[in-house]
């Protein structure tokens, strides 16, 4: 007996912690926390679904901004090879394009190899084409001259019954404005572009160049003449002239574009001396029809620039020089009361002195 009453008084005094008081005190805490826990988790679960899908689209956005970037440089270097490996394969158009005459052209290249004269050879019996600037007459829009020879140095579309979407020419020099040059016998103008006149012949009636938007811009001239005109949207702006007399009288020409179905494939020509440049509707009684017209850059001598007998949606004559140097009474840029238009913009064209343009370097 004396034994278990030391026993106990033993264990009374010792200093053991029982637990009871602080599992009464830490079970309502970590109720609570596990309450919360599911609460947050039933409150957030919505918000997390919401957001998955955006975060989920932010990251594909980057994959596939990162593919694309990838992609379209990949095709930027290889349309630069592409070109790269033209030009290399083709050194005879690009020294002709270089104002460098055919036999000069061939004799650089081929010198002292045999594999780079059978190049050259091969290119140069290349047919002509008005893609590759070569003179002759072209039946729009075959690409191919109908008439071609060593001596015919006029560049002439002559347009037919197919309406073509683009026709372009730009950077060219034409009539006596490069050395050695001359015009074709009996004519009188570097550039002739429209419709033909009435002649004798019943067969061939006067003709029109329909054109839906035509932009005659950059080309220095001894004179520019516009006449038998009708155009819905006449722009006139920023031309400069050795005198200058613009008459042009209102009207209720129609807007218009040129549709047709299956149009025949835009035609496109940049650079090259010429001595006459003439685009002309057919003689056969049938408007030429041209939806887009840019002739760009016409560096020209010789006598007069001429648009006649054409028929626009608009037409833009802009930032040309035009003259011959014998003062403001004679006017070299003209646009003549046979000129007649719904809409007319007369901008910043004034009359300054301009000397005939100075013949530049040809073909050698």
């Amino acid at each position: 007996m004396t034994k278990l009453r030391a026993f106990v008084k033993k264990v009374l005094s010792a200093r053991i912690k029982f637990p009871i008081g602080s599992i009464i005190l830490w079970t309502p805490r970590k109720v609570g926390w596990a309450l919360r826990k599911v609460m947050y988790g039933i409150t957030a679960t919505p918000g997390k679904v919401a957001k998955s899908p955006v975060q989920l689209y932010h990251k594909s956005k980057k994959w596939r901004d990162w593919i694309l970037g990838k992609v379209d440089y990949l095709e930027a270097e290889s349309a630069k090879w592409k070109r790269t490996f033209q030009i290399l394969k083709s050194p005879y158009s690009l020294l002709l394009k270089m104002g460098f005459s055919p036999q000069y052209a061939i004799g650089l290249i081929a010198v002292g190899t045999t594999a780079t004269t059978g190049v050259v050879a091969n290119e140069a019996m290349k047919p002509p084409s008005f893609a590759a600037g070569d003179p002759g007459i072209y039946n729009a829009p075959t690409d191919s001259p109908i008439f071609s020879a060593k001596e015919f140095n006029t560049l002439r579309l002559d347009l037919g019954t197919t309406p073509i979407g683009l026709v372009e020419i730009s950077d060219i020099t034409v009539g006596t404005a490069y050395t050695n040059s001359a015009l074709p016998s009996g004519e009188t103008k570097p550039v002739i572009v429209g419709g033909l006149p009435t002649v004798a012949d019943p067969a061939f009636a006067e003709t029109f160049l329909e054109v839906g938007h035509m932009t005659v811009d950059r080309w220095r001239c001894d004179t520019l003449t516009l006449t038998n005109i009708e155009a819905h949207e006449l722009i006139v702006r920023d031309n400069a002239s050795d005198g200058q007399s613009i008459s042009a009288v209102a009207g209720t020409p129609r807007d218009r574009g040129i549709s047709g179905g299956n149009r025949a494939a835009d035609m496109h020509t940049s650079g090259g001396y010429y001595d006459q440049v003439k685009i002309t509707a057919a003689t056969t009684n049938v408007n030429g029809k041209i939806d887009r017209l840019i002739l760009s850059n016409l560096y020209t001598k010789g006598g007069a620039c001429v648009l006649d007998r054409i028929k626009a949606g608009t037409l833009e004559v802009i930032l040309n020089e035009v003259g011959l140097g014998n003062g403001f009474a004679t006017k070299e840029f003209t646009i003549a009361t046979s000129v007649i238009y719904k809409n007319f913009t007369n901008e910043d064209n004034v009359e300054v002195s301009i000397a005939t343009a100075p013949a530049v370097s040809g073909p050698s």
